[in-house]
């Protein structure tokens, strides 16, 4: 009797928590349908019963557990007064960047790095134009910058030929501190990140440019002066 009581609250068990399991296959289903070619990274129950958190790249997502009902917002912790949302988008934000990889970005490097920065930009616009002029400023407070491109008038534009010449040159750094000063380029072509930077912004909800990146995944709209910054990472 014993025997048999245990087997039943087992098999109880074993069907309460599938029913309380997201149906993966549908829900990559829904949201491959909304937005063609998504990736779903992950898929975790979140603090609300029945009601499932997905990455897919750079965003959250959330999903009933049958995949039928999607939404996408702010999730708050009402009594702690948490943003649950915001606080896993920069974990999020982080492992997108770790995975297009230094080795895709044009990178300033001080001496002694303090802190880093991913920063999109676009090499016409002013106010990348004036970050990109104080630099040194930034390599003065110990601050890598990391740069991915993000050129707004969008792909085949001009911006965005100009982004693939500063890659595709032999001397990156050189090239981009060129183009921001409105130099001219030789025109050049060859395999490179410009489109997996520009998805990734889009995924990271882009704005406007310049668009920093903090490492600790905090987003900072437009341009924000090197000692200012500095004070910003320091406190993070």
């Amino acid at each position: 009797m014993k025997k048999i009581t245990q087997l039943l609250i087992f098999a109880a068990g074993v069907l309460m928590a599938s029913s309380c399991m997201a149906d993966e296959a549908a829900i990559k289903k829904a949201l491959a349908e909304f937005i063609p070619g998504a990736q779903v990274d992950s898929i975790k129950a979140t603090e609300i019963k029945g009601l499932y958190e997905v990455v897919a790249g750079g965003n959250i997502f959330y999903a009933s557990e049958d995949g039928r009902y999607l939404l996408q917002g702010q999730l708050f912790d009402a009594v702690d007064k948490k943003n649950l949302t915001e606080s896993k988008l920069a974990d999020v934000r982080k492992l997108a960047l770790d995975k297009v990889g230094e080795k895709n970005m044009i990178i300033f490097k001080p001496e002694t790095s303090k802190h880093f920065v991913s920063v999109f930009t676009d090499i016409d616009c002013g106010y990348c134009r004036k970050l990109h002029s104080e630099i040194d400023q930034y390599l003065a407070q110990g601050i890598t910058v990391r740069y991915l491109f993000f050129p707004r008038a969008g792909k085949g534009s001009e911006s965005y030929t100009k982004a693939v010449s500063v890659w595709c040159a032999a001397d990156k750094q050189k090239a981009l501190t060129a183009a921001k000063k409105g130099e001219s380029l030789e025109s050049k072509s060859c395999d490179n990140p410009i489109d997996q930077h520009m998805q990734l912004g889009e995924s990271f909800g882009m704005s406007g440019t310049p668009m920093i990146i903090t490492e600790k995944g905090t987003v900072l709209p437009g341009y924000v002066p090197a000692a200012q910054l500095a004070k910003v990472l320091g406190s993070e």
